[in-house]
């Protein structure tokens, strides 16, 4: 693996090193190698050497499962068995394929946290218009304002042939969510024994293209809008933070409101940005550890390390089952294991050190990113001291009846405190996801909060 590190961090990607004002899009020879040795997106189309990660077919057809009457997907892989199972007893045999966040939870666990290994499935491909808009970007999409912001770019992932670190990044951020979505979801924050008290959220997310008045002229800076509604518990219930995430935050930096049901009134937010703390998280989330990572960039110098093969969450239909309850998943110390589902995949390794002249919680990140949704897999999130603090995995499916790649529980685990976050689970709520709702700008103004945050 240092052999294929080194080789990636050679040629094309020494460019890393270049300033970020003169990144320039790629060439159209290279970005007519999406779709014959690359995927549409930008990975690698063939398997790996000894057929353990597949060649990339197209992955599920809109018809892989069925849907039942809450939205809930089939799972296509239902039958299948681990191949073999990660424990701390066997797990220097596997170490080069792991994080250093996930082996750390191996010692702190180490009667109770597994890797169940499944066959990998490359499932996830994205709509034609989309992936027509990703190509496009290819040629056209760049950074600007030392890499804070982009210009010239359609929909979703500008670079999917990256560069550097920081248009890694900028792939994650901007990755295709299906145009809009609402979800009702939950999020836990267990004590040391395993017991919680679950916070019901209702977001929503919409994009330019699902906007009925979206005006370029007007809008053409924003990146998505975002809701979020607490509905239970009854102390915090009718909470709402509203955000406008920009494209360019340097130029106009993140905008954010909460509705406060108890005083009645909207305020701006401008702590819900960087490590300012997470909604209802009991400090155990930052703001931008939303989505895994989300936000201006501008805190942090990035680099790409380069490419590596590492056994992530992925295909996690189970963990989604509706037949579960939020007992069978919420467990002390980390989720139930016996429930997830890793599989061996490629990912961008990039490493985002804290700028001399900033501040951050945290002093440094390792993401490890899926080559083929461009969703961050897993965090590593280090302190000032240099001491590994955070862990974060993301247990991700593809919505293969809407062609969205998403996370089904996004986890973050403290292993000095031995307390974690899960945030995500639906399993008992009366709706799955849903996608390609129709909104206005007008359903995204501070006015708008008041009524979203009616008890």
């Amino acid at each position: 693996m240092k052999a294929q590190k080194a080789l990636l961090q050679s040629g094309l990607l020494a460019l890393s090193l270049i300033a970020s004002s003169v990144m320039a899009a790629v060439s159209a020879g290279d970005a007519a190698k999406l779709g014959t040795t690359l995927t549409p997106v930008g990975a690698e189309k063939a398997g790996n050497a000894d057929g353990s990660i597949p060649a990339w077919n197209g992955g599920l057809p809109t018809n892989a499962g069925a849907s039942d009457d809450r939205g809930f997907l089939a799972d296509p892989f239902a039958n299948e068995k681990p191949l073999f199972t990660i424990t701390a007893q066997n797990v220097e045999q596997y170490k080069d394929k792991l994080s250093p966040g996930q082996l750390a939870m191996f010692k702190r666990y180490p009667q109770t946290f597994r890797i169940p290994v499944y066959p990998s499935h490359r499932t996830a491909t994205l709509p034609n218009g989309v992936l027509a808009d990703i190509k496009a970007n290819a040629t056209t999409a760049r950074l600007v304002q030392g890499g804070n912001g982009l210009e010239n770019f359609k929909t979703a992932i500008p670079f999917p042939i990256p560069q550097n670190g920081l248009e890694v990044i900028w792939n994650h951020i901007t990755r295709y969510r299906g145009g809009s979505a609402k979800r009702l979801v939950v999020q836990v924050t267990p004590q040391t024994n395993g017991s919680y008290s679950p916070v019901y959220l209702q977001d929503e997310f919409a994009f330019p293209s699902s906007l009925s008045d979206y005006d370029p002229g007007k809008q053409g800076n924003i990146l998505f809008y975002f809701k979020q509604r607490v509905t239970a518990p009854s102390r915090l219930a009718g909470n709402v933070l509203l955000v406008h995430e920009t494209l360019d935050q340097v130029k106009e930096p993140r905008l954010a409101w909460i509705y406060n049901a108890g005083q009645r009134r909207v305020r701006r937010a401008p702590q819900v940005s960087y490590d300012g703390p997470g909604t209802a998280a009991d400090g155990l989330r930052t703001s931008d550890n939303l989505d895994m990572y989300n936000g201006a960039p501008d805190r942090y110098d990035w680099q790409l390390v380069g490419k590596q093969e590492m056994y992530i969450p992925y295909n996690a239909y189970a963990l989604d089952s509706p037949k579960l309850k939020y007992d069978d998943i919420v467990k002390a110390g980390h989720i139930n294991q016996d429930l997830t589902r890793y599989e061996l995949h490629r990912v961008w390794h990039v490493t985002a050190t804290l700028k001399s002249s900033e501040r951050h919680i945290y002093a440094k990140r390792d993401f490890f990113i899926d080559e083929d949704t461009w969703q961050a897999a897993v965090i590593d999130h280090y302190d000032g001291r240099g001491q590994l603090w955070r862990v974060a995995e993301a247990h991700a499916q593809y919505y293969y009846d809407k062609q969205v790649p998403w996370y089904t529980v996004e986890t973050l685990y403290d292993i000095i405190s031995g307390r974690y976050l899960a945030l995500g689970m639906k399993n008992q709520e009366k709706r799955a996801y849903e996608f390609g709702l129709k909104y206005s700008t007008a359903d995204f103004t501070p006015a708008a909060l008041r009524q979203a945050g009616v008890r």
